[in-house]
């Protein structure tokens, strides 16, 4: 979402582990040597700890990469089995075959014994590793000490490298335990990010990703570590939000004070705590229900639980909510769309949310609303209202956002807001400027600024648009298709210059980066995929008639 307004190539603080992003600070670079070591080396057990989150999965990952040709590898992830359930996970890992469920101990370790041997006589070397090893049992433990009797008379046949968090050492430090104890060659403790690392981790990962220039100041690189004492995984879920956050304030660089808002909201902190994960969650439960996302072609991103910590694709932003604002509320006494300013009652939104709340702001009363602007009518049924609009020839969009984005898209939108209380209101934004815009609540139409709804709005808008080619299809790269050349004819009248062949109803190279150059001017996922959104502002940047816009207000 905040990719192209960085001018990013992707998102930069995923926590799935790809190597591509690993920031090999002298700890890891030590704990990377230990992992070799234990592939290039017969004999004996590696074991690598650390902290939830210090990167050994990412590790395991650059390692895989970095295996010799003449390396078989089994990789369990998922070490909570039995006995006879692990020896099968490393007996299909290695492709030996696929063993009956009834086979026993005795069975299995002889399947094995032979594969190792046959790989011992060819030259090449075979590797268990375990990652999450501290949930071994002690019986499996000692299953895979007897695999390290597995030998000729020079060297072990398999090499065993276990990983997993510090509980894996006290484990291993039992009494009990000290047979496999004594057989580690190799041990290795991987420590958290100091300060410095921190900051050239954060670097790393932008650049990686595609920036071109600082995006983090410094002192957000140090709150950044403040927050999470230089556990990778931390970094990654903070700096995320923090990304988020500037993007749906319009904000080129991420502050401290942002960096401040994403770790409260991670941890569910300070003068936030509990807010935002308790009414993000509402919101999206009401969303998905009130609008009815059953609807074909409409995701929304999962929202996480106050139990577990969320990962990178599943933030949801709150804008800074101590900045007062204030909505011009119409006099009763006028027109719902007449008077002047003067003539109308300051009040605060969330006043005229509560006030004005109810049917007037349910989503049936927004739909409402929203047909009507298209001159089509809505027959009242939440669950089915973008079916409804298919028979017009509309589809509706759903998408988590900034109010940038949805200026961008330059079409009325269904916002999610809610008062301080916590209570859903589905109202219209019909216009807006820079800083001040009109929603529709009932058959009333109400000034306001901005800077308000951002405060009492967590992201979710709706819109309905038409295509121009009659029906809703997406382009991408390579395909050929003679709605092509509709593609070909709108971008060259909108950036001024023919995209040669312009009769070509194959989408290539030159078309592609074209559409990437488009995309990127506004503002909108740089991927050279034509979808929904890039399609709603080409035929807002080609004036098409009959489309109600955001009609700009001063």
């Amino acid at each position: 979402m905040y990719t192209s307004f960085f001018g990013l190539n992707e998102k930069p603080f995923s926590i799935t582990p790809d190597p591509r992003y690993l920031y090999m600070s002298e700890r890891h670079s030590e704990a990377l040597a230990h992992l070799v070591y234990g592939i290039t080396e017969s004999g004996g057990f590696i074991q690598l700890t650390g902290e939830v989150g210090t990167g050994k999965t990412t590790l395991i990952r650059s390692l895989l990469q970095q295996l010799p040709e003449n390396t078989e590898v089994a990789l369990i992830l998922n070490p909570q089995l039995s006995c006879i359930e692990f020896l099968i996970a490393i007996i299909e890992d290695l492709r030996i075959g696929r063993p009956s469920r009834t086979a026993n101990v005795k069975s299995l370790i002889t399947v094995l014994n032979h594969y190792l041997l046959k790989n011992h006589s060819k030259g090449r070397r075979t590797v268990l590793i375990v990652d999450e090893a501290q949930n071994l049992t002690v019986d499996v433990l000692e299953q895979i000490r007897l695999l390290t009797n597995l030998e000729t008379a020079r060297q072990k046949l398999l090499q065993i490298t276990l990983i997993g968090q510090p509980e894996l050492r006290k484990l291993l430090n039992r009494d009990d335990m000290r047979q496999l104890a004594q057989r580690i060659t190799a041990r290795y403790h991987l420590e958290p990010l100091s300060r410095e690392e921190t900051s050239a981790y954060i670097e790393h990962r932008l650049n990686v990703a595609g920036a071109t220039g600082s995006i983090f100041t410094a002192s957000a690189r140090e709150e950044v570590f403040r927050h999470s004492d230089g556990v990778p995984r931390i970094i990654n879920v903070v700096s995320d939000r923090a990304l988020l956050g500037a993007y749906t304030q319009d904000q080129p660089e991420v502050s401290p004070a942002l960096v401040r808002l994403a770790a409260e909201e991670v941890y569910d902190t300070g003068k936030h705590k509990g807010k935002w994960w308790r009414i993000a969650a509402a919101a999206i439960a009401i969303v998905a229900v009130a609008l009815g996302l059953v609807w074909t072609g409409i995701r929304i991103a999962s929202v996480p639980t106050l139990e577990a910590v969320p990962t990178a694709g599943d933030a949801i932003a709150e804008i800074d909510v101590s900045k007062p604002g204030t909505i011009i509320s119409p006099n009763p006494a006028e027109p719902a769309n007449g008077g002047s300013e003067s003539e109308n009652i300051r009040q605060p939104l969330d006043e005229v949310l509560q006030r004005h709340g109810g049917a007037a702001t349910s989503t049936d009363a927004a739909f409402d609303t929203l047909f009507r602007l298209w001159g089509v009518e809505h027959l009242q049924n939440p669950s089915n209202a973008c079916d409804q609009a298919e028979m017009h020839n509309l589809y509706c969009l759903y998408q988590r956002g900034s109010l940038s984005q949805v200026q961008s898209l330059n079409r009325p939108v269904i916002l999610s807001l809610r008062d301080n209380s916590g209570s859903p209101h589905h109202v219209v934004l019909q216009s807006m400027g820079d800083d001040r815009g009109t929603i529709a609540i009932g058959n009333n139409t109400f000034p306001v600024s901005l800077g308000d709804v951002g405060d009492h709005w967590f992201g979710e808008y709706l819109l309905l648009w038409r295509p121009q080619i009659g029906e809703q299809t997406s382009f991408y790269p390579g395909m050929r298709d003679p709605r092509v050349t509709w593609l070909r004819e709108s971008l060259a009248v909108i950036q001024g210059r023919p995209i040669a062949p312009m009769n070509s109803d194959h989408y290539d190279q030159d078309l592609e980066a074209r559409v990437k150059d488009y995309q990127k001017s506004r503002r909108l996922d740089v991927d050279g995929l034509v979808g929904q959104q890039t399609q709603i502002a080409i035929n807002s940047d080609l004036g098409t008639s009959g489309i109600p816009k955001l009609v700009t207000v001063n």
